[in-house]
């Protein structure tokens, strides 16, 4: 009990302290700020934009010997699973896809030849509405996300940039393995 009510005075001690509760903006709003840097990419790995733009169209279904994925298939499942978790995180009634084949695509090859900017361009925007999510102040980044079972926004971001870096490195790799990258 007394370490509950410490825990409590503690709180209220920081909320009327106009010094702690400076420090307290200032905490959160570097924590959105870095959260928005790691989403963006392009820090500890090469730029987003980068990795998907310039790959000749001829070899985007292209699988090398060795390689799991075409860049098609690479490209498309990390725009599903963004926007599923995206989605997920702001919508109650959202329906994942079924896992793991609702996440990939049916073919290994773009179905068609603007098919490919397509999927860059809902890439680029839902990261664009994930960055604009966790920078706003009136976003809960700890509070559990109501209709989830304990996540909250800070996990679904740190998701979001953990996957999408695992499978832009990929990404990365396929294209030495094509011969199609060049180094920014």
């Amino acid at each position: 009990m007394k370490r509950i009510r410490k825990k409590k005075n503690t709180r209220r001690a920081a909320e009327s302290d106009p010094a702690q509760a400076a420090g307290s903006r200032v905490r959160d709003k570097a924590l959105r700020e870095h959260l928005v840097k790691l989403l963006g990419g392009g820090h500890a790995y090469a730029d987003p934009r980068h990795i998907l733009s310039e790959l000749p169209e001829r070899q985007r279904g292209v699988k090398p010997p060795g390689a799991p994925h075409t860049a098609w298939q690479l490209l498309e499942h990390l725009r599903i699973a963004q926007w599923d978790i995206l989605e997920f995180s702001q919508d109650p009634k959202h329906v994942s896809p079924q896992f793991p084949e609702g996440y990939w695509p049916a073919s290994e090859m773009p179905p068609g030849a603007d098919a490919w900017d397509k999927s860059v361009a809902a890439v680029e925007r839902d990261s664009a509405k994930i960055k604009k999510l966790v920078s706003n102040p009136k976003t809960d980044l700890f509070a559990p996300i109501a209709h989830g079972k304990g996540q909250t926004i800070l996990r679904e971001a740190l998701l979001i940039a953990d996957h999408n870096a695992y499978h832009l490195g990929q990404m990365v790799l396929l294209r030495r393995m094509l011969g199609a990258w060049a180094e920014p």
